[in-house]
């Protein structure tokens, strides 16, 4: 599972131990999906947009106006205004652009498989002024990421321990099991959802 949370933090940059372990419960046949681990960070990233936006261009007038030590001409704040609705762009496009799926499967009491759906919108980056070289960076980044990985775990306590030794990531039980959470950065946390198996199944069709 480490390779592909290295996968995503490769894209968005782009924007343990030894345990003993004992009382193992059985997860066999659980599915737990997020279609877009990034919309919620996404939306708290771009949250009270025109608020902020409003205090940047404050800011952005009050250090202009000391430097020059005069007030802004109407061309000088036309473009000032300019680089904010340019700010105010960017933002909206990158949260429409970026979606990261997560799906864990538990095949057995031991054996999971972790599966990703990272799609990236081209004319979204674009739009957001991403420059054409890291958009071929992340296209070729898509292309090697591990869409499919396989991999062990143990359960202790409200943990799920996947994985071993530098590999080992965890993921926390919660709401009597029904969700999974997860963080791969010390920002960026995610929620798993438990799915039936008959919507799971509809998912692979």
């Amino acid at each position: 599972m480490r390779k592909i949370f290295v996968s995503i933090l490769f894209l968005l940059s782009l924007t343990c131990g030894t345990l003993n372990i004992s009382a193992q419960t059985d997860f066999t046949g659980r599915v737990y999906r997020n279609p877009n681990i990034m919309e919620k960070t996404l939306k708290e990233a771009t949250k009270d947009l025109d608020s902020k936006m409003g205090e940047a261009r404050k800011q952005a007038i009050g250090e202009a106006e000391k430097k020059k030590g005069r007030k802004l001409t109407t061309e000088e704040l036309a473009e000032i205004d300019k680089k904010v609705e340019e700010a105010k762009t960017m933002a909206n496009a990158m949260k429409k652009g970026m979606k990261v799926g997560i799906a864990v499967e538990f095949k057995s009491d031991k054996d999971l498989v972790m599966k990703t759906d990272m799609k990236i919108d081209d004319e979204a980056l674009k739009a957001a002024g991403v420059s054409w070289v890291k958009r071929k960076a992340i296209k070729a980044a898509l292309a090697i990421a591990p869409s499919s990985e396989k991999d062990t775990y143990v359960v202790k306590g409200n943990l799920i321990i996947v994985g071993t030794g530098k590999d080992m990531d965890t993921l926390y039980i919660v709401n009597n099991g029904q969700q999974l959470q997860g963080n791969f950065d010390k920002d960026t946390k995610f929620t798993l959802n438990r799915v039936t198996t008959s919507d799971a199944t509809a998912k692979k069709k």
